[in-house]
């Protein structure tokens, strides 16, 4: 039974909407600040743009990258030199189609993304971004991990920790504040159905269209309860994952062994 904890920093990243330049700034200096324990550090959805609201395609496609672009080099520069992995989203462009694109950046260098599934279509995400079909799956000093993006984590076929093929899944996002409990609510109930660790990070700042983001972030164990802390003059949140009492819940209550079987079948593949 693996029994390394995994240390991790959730930032509730201030977001200057579409000031790419002044937000990747802003992190360089965050990663100077993060105790140099950390192994893993979690960023908000679209962390280096803020959620597009309000726009038209052809303007977010400005702001939009390729995955080889500066934020990912930079990205890559920062977890090599800090020795810790870093994950987040930005807004991607691939083949000519814009995505809300996670990533997972390790200090080797070795990276990992994967395009949000569900689209917010109230503020019409769907008509500037596709969808993606697969969910981010990373091994990680002895961790398996899963990722999703912001409205992903109110659909709980698409979270599902089928024969613990998950110990940590991490949830990324822009939650203005007016819906907040649902976040903390939702955050809660994925960490107990799928007995594992559940961190979600989301931004803080005010939107274009006037929407306050207040940084409500945690990391919620098996159990559905809080393990963050704070350090003094600090608006990092830390975290330490305890593998062993993970490990050791999932075999005194197996719930994940009665899990019904399903598979989720896409239409492009049908």
């Amino acid at each position: 039974m693996i029994s390394k904890d995994l240390k991790v920093a959730l930032v509730p990243f201030k977001i200057e909407w579409n000031q790419k330049e002044a937000n990747l700034s802003a992190l360089e200096k965050i990663l100077a600040s993060v105790h140099p324990l950390t192994d893993l550090l979690i960023l908000p959805e679209t962390f280096s743009t803020g959620f597009p609201v309000g726009m038209e395609k052809e303007e977010v496609r400005e702001l939009a990258e390729k995955n080889t672009g500066h934020t990912v080099e930079l990205l890559k520069m920062l977890a090599n030199k800090y020795k810790m992995a870093i994950c987040g989203s930005f807004i991607a462009d691939t083949g000519g189609s814009l995505y809300n694109r996670m990533f997972f950046v390790e200090p080797s260098g070795e990276e990992y993304f994967s395009d949000k599934r569900h689209l917010f279509t109230m503020a019409g995400e769907n008509k500037i971004f596709s969808r993606g079909y697969k969910r981010l799956k990373v091994r990680y000093r002895g961790w398996n991990i899963a990722m999703i993006a912001c409205y992903d984590i109110r659909f709980p076929a698409w979270c599902r920790n089928k024969n613990n093929e998950y110990d940590l899944l991490i949830a990324v996002a822009n939650w203005p504040k007016v819906r907040i409990n649902a976040w903390e609510t939702l955050l809660k109930a994925r960490a107990i159905e799928n007995e594992a660790y559940v961190c979600g990070v989301n931004c803080t700042g005010t939107d274009p269209k006037e929407f306050e983001y207040d940084g409500s972030s945690d990391a919620i164990d098996f159990k559905g309860k809080s393990v963050t802390a704070k350090l003094e003059g600090s608006d990092i949140l830390y975290a330490t994952l305890s593998r062993e009492r993970l490990d050791r819940f999932r075999e005194k209550f197996p719930a994940w062994k009665d899990a019904d079987d399903f598979k989720i079948i896409d239409e492009h593949i049908v």
